[in-house]
């Protein structure tokens, strides 16, 4: 009798082993597209405190220096899932039925610290002391039809400035921006807090200005796929936002609204600090961090609004079709709007 058993508690056992076994091998494989900044933090904080493990998920990162590249790899199945800036380039993938918009990220929030309107210490010193004194200065980008190309202008709009009187200068990669900002060849940049204020303390940098002030509720960043998982595979969609969006709770909590105790907080900046800025030292990465940290929208929720707002200006600059609508470009159907 109690030989029989111990020997159904053993075959249990091994039942569940083999079980748990083949759960963790049927884990999805993904891949996610990002940038080493702090607003990706919540795909980083995710993967490691295994958020996506908990939703099935086998992540792995493919790292990108802008967004274009990263809707490119989106649209072509290199990358399953991607956060980063609406593009003239992820706006005519969507067009063509291959990128969607399915969330929301980083986002403008009133009263907490945005992205930095920046100049070079040599354009300071000439006289460019506030966003008014643009007219006639270079402006960095990295792709025309980019994230910073919409920034200038809307900068551009509200002071008053034609647009064509801010040169452009297409540098391809944020790395080369910085370079070309603090040498002085470029005169002006805007950039998430954080990398705002180390180009700020070099000393090289001066800070003259809020993208809030321009654009208020900017929806920065967006979650987005491929229109083909978006629309036949929508349960790994739900998991990947369900484990997204507890990343972003996590980061919130720690670093924007400082609810979740020191603590928690120094455990996050020490986390991100693997994927940010990690060939420095942590002393020197986690204030700029800190005190740059922007709202990640929660549970992904999109600013619909934002969103069409930024389709409404790529069409007025004729780079990408008047006939593309905003439910081409979003499926809403994943999250809250608004």
């Amino acid at each position: 009798m109690l030989a029989g058993r111990l020997g159904k508690a053993l075959l249990l056992t091994a039942a569940v082993a083999v079980s748990t076994a083949g759960a963790a091998s049927a884990a999805e494989k993904i891949k996610v597209g990002a940038l080493r900044l702090a607003s990706h933090a919540p795909s980083f904080i995710a993967f490691e405190r295994g958020y996506f493990a908990d939703q099935g998920l086998d992540v792995e990162f493919e790292y990108f220096q802008a967004a274009q590249p990263m809707a490119v790899a989106i649209a072509s199945g290199d990358v399953d899932f991607g956060i980063t800036a609406i593009s003239g380039g992820l706006i005519n993938l969507a067009e063509k039925g291959a990128v969607k918009v399915i969330g929301g990220a980083l986002s403008e929030e009133e009263g907490i610290p945005g992205q930095k309107i920046l100049v070079s210490k040599k354009a300071y010193e000439e006289g460019v002391t506030a966003p008014s004194f643009l007219k006639g200065h270079s402006f960095g980008i990295t792709q025309t039809g980019s994230s910073f190309h919409y920034m200038a202008h809307k900068i551009a709009e509200k002071e008053g400035i034609p647009a064509s009187e801010i040169p452009l200068k297409p540098l391809q990669k944020v790395g080369a921006v910085i370079g070309a900002l603090k040498s002085g060849q470029i005169d002006a940049w805007a950039i998430v807090p954080n990398i705002a204020e180390t180009l700020v303390q070099s000393g090289e940098v001066m800070e003259i200005g809020q993208v809030a002030d321009y654009i208020p509720g900017y929806q920065v960043t967006t979650v987005f796929t491929s229109a083909k998982i978006a629309s036949e595979n929508k349960d790994l969609v739900k998991r990947f936002l369900a484990a997204f969006s507890k990343g972003a709770a996590d980061f919130n909590a720690a670093l924007v609204d400082k609810s979740a105790g020191e603590d928690e907080a120094e455990a996050v900046l020490q986390l991100i600090h693997k994927y940010v800025s990690a060939d420095q030292p942590f002393e020197k990465v986690a204030p700029a961090i800190r005190s740059g940290a922007m709202r990640i929208n929660g549970d992904a929720a999109l600013n619909l609004e934002s969103v069409k707002d930024q389709l409404a200006w790529f069409q007025s600059e004729k780079m990408v079709s008047d006939t593309i609508t905003i439910d081409m470009l979003v499926d809403p159907s994943f999250v809250e709007t608004y």
